[in-house]
């Protein structure tokens, strides 16, 4: 369908950013610019906004703009859903409720997460990184936990190019993931609550 690729593209330079945050879109400009008609562009720009990505203007959207405050809010909830889903996915862990090939799948993902962080491809960075963390929450085995991260994310996605920039961060990235793995792999759930809140409070510091 021709609007899920509009959707998908428009998302895809959003994240990347070639729209900047407070900048104006119209459906006709959209339009022009991917070589398509504007009912497409119509309803992307209706998903965007339900993703929290842009915000009606008028006659078009702007690509959202996130402030401090948001940011301070929307990592504060990011950091005690996250602890929440990592203590949950630990238990359950430990009572053998997770399938084996769950966490080698979160293995593999932040192996290859810390590759393609170093290569310098932060557009699959961020897609890699969002998949890590939404693999934790679905082992938690809480749908709203899962739905709220979901939410989230989509607002503050913009904000995860930003904050693999600053060189020291990809390592840090990598030593927070692989010591959370660990705690989930021994089933200590407050320890792994305690490292993802924290990650995701380091995360919002760098972007300060």
């Amino acid at each position: 369908m021709q609007a899920d690729i509009v959707y998908r593209r428009l998302r895809e330079l959003i994240v990347a950013g070639e729209y900047s945050p407070g900048e104006r879109l119209t459906e006709m400009t959209v339009s022009e610019s991917l070589a398509v008609s504007r009912t497409p562009v119509r309803e992307a720009l209706r998903r965007l906004e339900g993703d929290g990505l842009v915000q009606g203007a008028g006659r078009g959207v702007v690509v959202h703009a996130l402030t401090s405050d948001y940011l301070e809010h929307a990592y504060a909830v990011r950091s005690a859903l996250e602890a929440l889903t990592a203590e949950l996915a630990a238990s359950r862990h430990r009572a053998g409720r997770v399938a084996p090939a769950a966490l080698a799948d979160l293995e593999r993902d932040a192996r290859l997460l810390e590759d393609v962080t170093a290569a310098g491809n932060l557009d699959r960075a961020i897609r890699l990184n969002r998949r890590f963390h939404r693999g934790i929450a679905k082992m938690a085995g809480n749908p709203i936990a899962l739905e709220s991260l979901d939410r989230l994310w989509d607002q503050i996605i913009v904000s995860t190019r930003d904050s693999l920039v600053p060189p020291e961060r990809p390592d840090a990235v990598a030593d927070e993931h692989r010591r959370l793995l660990q705690a989930i792999a021994e089933g200590d759930g407050p320890l792994a609550g305690r490292i993802a809140g924290e990650h995701a409070r380091a995360t919002r510091k760098v972007l300060e």
